[in-house]
Formats: structure tokens, sequence, C-alpha cells
């Protein structure tokens, strides 16, 4: 892989960040993170884009966007979407990560 090229192609990172106490700002981690994270690494997988030039799928701490959560950021782009459930995430893949469409109705 030549120096001028990312090691990924698109590095996509979901924020998995759980706060504890009733005061606390909201986090992703309770609005369904793990489990969308775990779709899209499915999904990646099956569409055979994952791995080196390619696609990876990784878990993150705090993304400090907690108030527009859940997201997820997509690398070396910088673009960040929010996501109800795997349709959105779906959409995401289909459009951003294949397509290379900014998917303007989750972009945050």
């Amino acid at each position: 892989m030549s120096d001028d090229k990312p090691f990924y192609e698109h590095h996509v990172f979901f924020c998995l960040n759980e706060r504890e106490g009733k005061d606390c700002r909201p986090s992703c981690g309770k609005h369904g993170a793990e489990k969308a994270q775990k779709h899209a690494k499915q999904r990646i997988k099956e569409l055979d884009l994952s791995g080196q030039g390619k696609v990876r799928i990784n878990k993150a701490g705090c993304l400090d966007r907690c108030e527009e959560g859940p997201v997820v950021v997509i690398y070396p782009q910088g673009t960040w979407y929010t996501y109800v459930d795997n349709s959105d995430i779906d959409e995401i893949i289909d459009r951003h990560i294949v397509k290379g469409e900014i998917v303007e109705r989750l972009k945050i």
C-alpha cells in the first residue's frame, strides 16, 4: 500500500460510552450503540468490505457529541452521523461507504 493512501479507506467509530447517574448527560451506549456497531461490522463483512485498504468498524469511548447521539464518525472524511436503527446504519453503509455519498438526513 502506498504512503499517500490511508491504511483504511473508511475508518468508522461508534461511540459506545455509557454514563451513569440521574443527572448525567445523555450517552450513546444507552441508545443501542453496541448493537448498531455489531450490525455494521457484520454487514461490512457480508459485503466483503473489511480489512486493510477497505473498511474498519471500531468501538470508541466518548466522542463528546452526546446530545446529538447516538453518533458514528467516518474517517478520513470526518463525517458525523446519528442513527435510530439498523436501517439507518444500512443506509450509511450503502450510501456513504459503498457509493461515496453523504447521507444528509443523518448527518450532524
